[in-house]
């Protein structure tokens, strides 16, 4: 709490400084309270961090390692993105084998048509927009090495792995691309990878898009349209907000790694087995912040037969 209370008195200072006390608006005001009773949250692990710092701000078991869902996506798209040279317009055709799994796991999917040619980019968004799992494969398939599909999806998992690693996460790990299995991480490692993957401008720009629509040559030699919806429904609902994912399985719960941007400060936060993951993350935002938002939070409805995860 010392940290807040450190960035409280600085804003402060500087608003001094600057002439007017007056000027201090209500969310800047607030924060100046050192004694706030932190907040009650459904979700069984929760974290709270300064984006910049790192600083922890709250804490529910955020120690604990719990099964993350698809919030592995983010490990996902930082390692595409952390690849050296990485080219974001290179065209990937999409396998059959990329909707089989999907089907097969019933997992979620962007309806990635096989044959279709879509660029890395738009993965990046059908992966962490529809939380498609078909697109996810589609970029493990590309960015891994060897001379099978098993092969070159075993080399992007030790990827991830290594990223993890090198990020010293040191109770994450990822057994698939898509979280559907096996994959664990804690809600502070959640929010510390997610601060590393928001170093990427694409990132920050594909996890703020409320909603998606792109070009793609069809299999058919037509142009196909894609169209897809962020399954965030914070974004629009919370002052502020801008991302970063969400992750149901049975397993896992709800989840959501989120992050809102006021005044020039961002917070970044997770919330792992949810019962009111919306609810819950605007509570820890505005314990962040010093606001009460939540009290009057209208969560983005999804149009008709959008993805939900």
């Amino acid at each position: 709490m010392t940290t807040r209370i450190t960035d409280v008195r600085k804003t402060v200072a500087a608003v001094v400084a600057g002439g007017s006390l007056l000027a201090l608006s209500p969310l800047v005001a607030r924060a100046v309270t050192s004694d706030d009773p932190a907040p009650t949250v459904t979700a069984k692990g929760a974290a709270l961090v300064d984006g910049r710092s790192g600083a922890a701000l709250f804490d529910k078991a955020a120690d604990t390692a719990r099964p993350m869902a698809s919030t592995a996506k983010i490990m996902v798209a930082s390692v595409v993105l952390d690849t050296d040279g990485v080219d974001l317009d290179r065209k990937v055709t999409v396998r059959k084998q990329y909707r089989d799994y999907v089907a097969e796991h019933h997992a979620s999917t962007a309806d990635l048509q096989t044959g279709d040619k879509v660029t890395v980019r738009q993965l990046l968004y059908a992966s962490l927009l529809p939380s498609g799992a078909d697109a996810a494969y589609a970029l493990a398939d590309t960015y891994g090495t060897g001379d099978t599909r098993a092969e070159r999806v075993g080399s992007f998992l030790r990827k991830m792995n290594a990223t993890a690693r090198e990020l010293h996460l040191r109770k994450t790990a990822f057994d698939t691309f898509d979280g559907t299995r096996g994959d664990t991480s804690t809600p502070v490692e959640l929010a510390k990878l997610t601060r590393h993957a928001m170093h990427h401008s694409t990132f920050r720009k594909v996890v703020r898009t409320k909603r998606y629509k792109g070009d793609a040559p069809a299999a058919n030699g037509r142009t196909r349209t894609y169209t897809w919806t962020n399954t965030n429904q914070l974004l629009g609902a919370y002052d502020g907000a801008v991302g970063i994912k969400t992750g149901t399985t049975e397993q896992a719960g709800k989840c959501l790694v989120f992050a809102a941007t006021r005044d020039g400060r961002t917070l970044v936060g997770t919330v792992l087995d949810s019962d009111d993951r919306y609810t819950d993350a605007a509570k820890l935002l505005d314990h962040g912040f010093g606001s009460d938002s939540a009290e009057d939070l209208k969560i983005r409805e999804l149009p008709t037969g959008s993805q939900h995860d």
